[in-house]
């Protein structure tokens, strides 16, 4: 009898995954207790609105942060202290007796959605680049699931422990799970194939490095938007009455001063090697990062704003009931099981430029035909668009990162996190058009931004093997006994 002996890149690539599935499951951890909550602090519309805002508004920030912290201190001891911490609001959450207490908890907790960053820098140690977009893939596409799976365990969890509190047991329990995995996965995983910990000369004191003038213009206009999505989320508090007038100004000038810090930094950390010149092979071109991170801004940004109106879109469009289109619309997020890997195993198989370029396409198609979706359709027909639609997006997504552990390896943490962050910045800009518009003009919107998207690959240049780039046969020792 033959025995498999699970090699060790296959092992991290497992741990990786389920910390990142149980980041999703904390984060979304809310979803499926919504109305519970409501009726238990006598929430207002607009209450409920506040905390599904405060879910997310710290995570486009903290994706930016601790793509810093990974490439300075490595993927085991960020991503492990990120579950320990965060089982602080999680628990604070479940054990919340006021408003202000679920919204400050939720305001926190939001910063776990950071976590997909830190297992992208840590995959990209172990495996090589002709198996790194399939690699990728799983870990986004499984660990995305914890999002399904939460919605569907949780209130089984609740309803079996029982009471008017079950709720809260089912929360505090996803933050337990956490705190004891963050310890779990400290002590089994490793940065890379060779040590515990990344080598100390690629560990980062400063921003995002950056070669040329341009490039740093380029990385503070980019970073721009982000502060401006904060400021709509600040917007939208004051708009609900969640904060005074006051509050929300203030908030806009913490934001400002923010930046003015933030570029400020920048400009110091990047001028002295730009002024001594920076070797030609130690050079990489920004322009890459812009177009990656607005391909993730339309492909994962347009697949969170979907998933939150979908279940409303078919139930008015098809009168199903309200049970019956989240199953419906569940489809579009299920997907993600096997659309996200696959776009990484085509990008490692036939080039990551034209997936990428093919998957864009695919998805400005998919999100017209959507457009177009009527009570006239056949349901049958409204769900095989929604599906091949719901395949192209998270197609992207693989593509996407496949190619941005290939950029520069020692900034990984920072580039993935600053592409990650563009999902975010698109989810509020799509969800902030749905507010304004039918639900078709909301599709259109999305094609017309995935049809420029796909023009502007043509900008995009297919990344060299690093292999050839660094003048090695293989970043990862034959002595070892990472699979291949």
């Amino acid at each position: 009898m033959i025995k498999h002996r699970i090699t060790p890149n296959v092992s991290i690539l497992g741990l990786t995954t389920f910390a990142f599935f149980l980041s999703f499951v904390v984060w979304f951890n809310m979803a499926p207790f919504i109305h519970v909550i409501q009726e238990k602090f006598q929430l207002t519309s607009d209450e409920v609105g506040a905390l599904l805002i405060m879910n997310v508004a710290l995570t486009i920030p903290a994706r930016v942060l601790i793509g810093v912290l990974v490439d300075r201190y490595g993927p085991r001891k960020v991503y492990s202290s990120l579950l320990i911490v965060m089982s602080v609001p999680c628990i604070a959450f479940a054990l919340a007796t006021t408003y202000w207490q679920l919204l400050i908890s939720r305001m926190f907790l939001g910063i776990i959605g950071a976590g997909f960053v830190i297992g992208i820098r840590m995959i990209s140690e172990w495996f090589p680049e002709k198996r790194m977009g399939i690699a990728e893939g799983i870990y986004g596409g499984w660990g995305n699931f914890g999002s399904a799976a939460a919605a569907m365990s949780l209130p089984v969890l609740a309803l079996l422990l029982g009471g008017e509190e079950g709720w809260r047991y089912a929360i505090g329990i996803t933050g337990l799970l956490v705190l004891i995995y963050g310890i779990v996965f400290y002590f089994k995983a490793s940065d890379t194939p060779h040590s515990k910990s990344l080598p100390g000369e690629v560990k980062r004191k400063g921003g995002l490095e950056v070669t040329s003038y341009k490039d740093l213009i380029g990385l503070i206009a980019i970073m721009l938007p982000m502060y401006g999505i904060l400021g709509v989320f600040l917007w939208k508090l004051y708009s609900m009455a969640i904060l005074t007038s006051e509050a929300a100004i203030a908030g806009c000038l913490i934001l400002l001063i923010l930046f003015i810090s933030s570029s400020f930094r920048t400009i110091q950390y990047n001028r002295p090697a730009l002024e001594q010149g920076i070797p030609k092979e130690e050079q990489y071109s920004f322009k890459q990062v812009v177009i990656l991170a607005f391909a993730y801004f339309v492909t994962f940004g347009s697949e969170l704003a979907v998933v939150s109106m979908l279940p409303l879109f078919f139930s008015d469009t098809f009168n199903l009931g309200l049970a019956e289109a989240g199953i419906i619309a569940g489809s579009f997020a299920f997907t993600n099981l096997v659309a996200r890997p696959f776009g990484g195993y085509l990008s490692d198989r036939f080039g990551r430029k034209l997936i990428l370029t093919i998957m864009l396409f695919g998805l400005s198609i998919g999100y017209f035909l959507l457009s177009q979706v009527s009570g006239t359709w056949p349901l049958a027909l409204a769900i095989t668009v929604t599906m091949l639609c719901s395949f192209f997006v998270q197609g992207g997504e693989g593509a996407v990162f496949a190619m941005v552990p290939l950029i520069k390896k020692k900034v990984t943490g920072q580039i993935a996190g600053l592409v990650g962050a563009y999902g975010n910045v698109g989810a509020t800009t799509f969800l902030t058009v749905y507010s304004m518009v039918q639900p078709g003009q909301f599709f259109l919107v999305i094609s017309i931004t995935g049809a420029v998207c796909t023009a502007g690959m043509i900008l995009l240049v297919e990344p060299k093997q690093r292999a050839v780039r660094e003048g090695k046969v293989s970043r990862v020792p034959s002595n070892t006994n990472v699979s291949r």
